[in-house]
């Protein structure tokens, strides 16, 4: 390719950005907001919010980025494997797994700060100020983009850049839909779940209390009907700046609000390391929270004509609860879907259907893993997938086999991870060994 476009600065855009530098004499990203690595910009308003990084979205960061975590840990992050991750269910210490399976302890922005630095670091990719507006076609395919160099103004003159292929990394407001649907390909096919999760995050300072731990997850599970009733449902991480990043969740009306004392309370209803640092309670910072209200899916594949030369990446193409950490593992997993749909030769001018297969493969596994579980709240009205029952049912077995015994719980978080495919879990030897755990005397 002579020249990439990926519309957005958004960390999926960066990865984008990333793999094709490799396949790309240029690569061009059009973003309104400066790209400086300590500039980031109006975009991503749940960016203060704990994020975290699964072991499969540690594995591809250092792919794509070797060295870097070296470069973070350097800047203050905590890296975490075996027992520095602790994993809770209905307030109970999971078992044990393999320690093969690495977590950063980093905020969302200093992760950005340094992929920002790296990939704007690359000779072939560099910015351009602005806000894209449409699509060029050309004889069935995008061979450009229009844009606006002010952000803000609708009334300035367009202006365009030609491409090989443009990415749409513009976020779950993304408008590429409408833009297709104006130029006469179709309607996009979206599924949605209205889930309506609030959830909250609160800086503390960190000494030398829990020296070992670098993150902690509670969730509610199957012995409490999904509800808080034994413990709140919350996360803690061990991060740059020496401080403590905590998160705590709920749904609808259990949502948390901004104060701080109540952020307190029902952290002392929450696990242990919770517990422990709202005993503390040194504050460094206010309590900010956000609301996440559905879950979409945008389905490319279902449009009966798609043009050449365009993709689609990071929420723009799909948006699960962010509860569950999948985001910016998932956006890692469609970049190297796209690098290894580019590496096998295809033209980039015709229909990235090989691409869209690869990354639905991703994007249907967060999907289930995170409907399925979403499902168990009375809240939540569906829709309902084919056999939800039984793989509710079964789910919740192998959850309450996994806090016993550490062969399933391996899978379980290989699961979690985003190391393995949900489909894992219904294993004939992992079924077996979830009864012979449950059934033990």
């Amino acid at each position: 390719m002579r020249r990439a476009i990926v519309l957005g600065g958004s960390f999926a855009g960066l990865m984008a950005a990333r793999v094709l530098s490799d396949l790309a004499v240029e690569v061009i990203i059009v973003e309104p907001d400066p790209l400086e690595p300590d500039s980031l910009g109006r975009g991503a308003p749940h960016r203060g919010q704990l994020h975290a990084l699964l072991a499969m979205g540690h594995t591809q960061l250092e792919r794509w980025f070797p060295g870097i975590t070296d470069e973070l840990t350097a800047a203050g992050a905590r890296t975490g494997s075996g027992s520095a991750v602790q994993f809770y269910v209905d307030g109970v210490l999971k078992a044990p797994v393999v320690p093969d399976s690495t977590m950063l302890g980093a905020t969302r922005p200093l992760l950005e700060r340094h992929v920002r630095s790296r990939v704007l670091g690359l000779p072939n990719v560099h910015q351009v100020r602005g806000r894209a507006r449409g699509l060029t076609l050309l004889g069935g395919r995008v061979a450009g983009v229009r844009y606006t160099a002010s952000a803000d103004d609708d009334g300035v003159l367009e202006e365009s850049l030609a491409a090989d292929l443009v990415v749409d990394a513009m976020g779950k407001a993304s408008r590429l839909a409408s833009w297709l649907s104006d130029d006469g390909w179709g309607v996009v096919p979206v599924d949605r779940m209205t889930v309506d999760l609030g959830y909250a995050t609160a800086a503390f300072r960190r000494g030398t209390e829990l020296p070992d731990l670098v993150i902690a997850h509670s969730s509610p599970g199957p012995s409490s009907g999904y509800q808080p009733t034994l413990s709140e449902a919350g996360a803690l991480a061990a991060v740059e700046g020496d401080r403590w990043s905590v998160v705590l969740s709920g749904y609808a009306d259990h949502a948390p609000n901004r104060d701080p004392e109540e952020f307190l309370a029902r952290m002392r209803r929450c696990v242990s390391p919770l517990r422990q640092i709202a005993e503390i309670g040194a504050f460094d910072g206010p309590v900010e929270p956000f609301r996440f209200r559905q879950s979409q899916r945008r389905n490319y594949l279902r449009l009966l004509q798609f043009p050449g030369g365009l993709v689609v990446v990071g929420d723009a193409l799909a948006s699960v609860n962010p509860i569950y950490g999948q985001g910016l593992t998932l956006a890692m997993l469609q970049a190297s879907s796209l690098h290894a749909y580019l590496r096998t030769g295809v033209s980039p001018h015709v229909p990235a259907r090989g691409y869209f297969q690869r990354a639905a493969a991703v994007v249907n596994a967060a999907w289930q893993l995170s409907t399925t579980a979403d499902l168990a709240q009375p809240h939540v009205r569906g829709p309902y997938p084919p056999g939800y029952a039984m793989t509710r049912w079964v789910g919740d077995r192998v959850i309450e086999a996994s806090v016993r015994d550490s062969a399933v719980n391996t899978v379980f978080m290989d699961v979690l991870h985003m190391r393995a495919r949900p489909q894992a879990l219904s294993r004939p030897r992992v079924l077996l060994r979830t009864a012979q755990v449950l059934f033990r005397p």
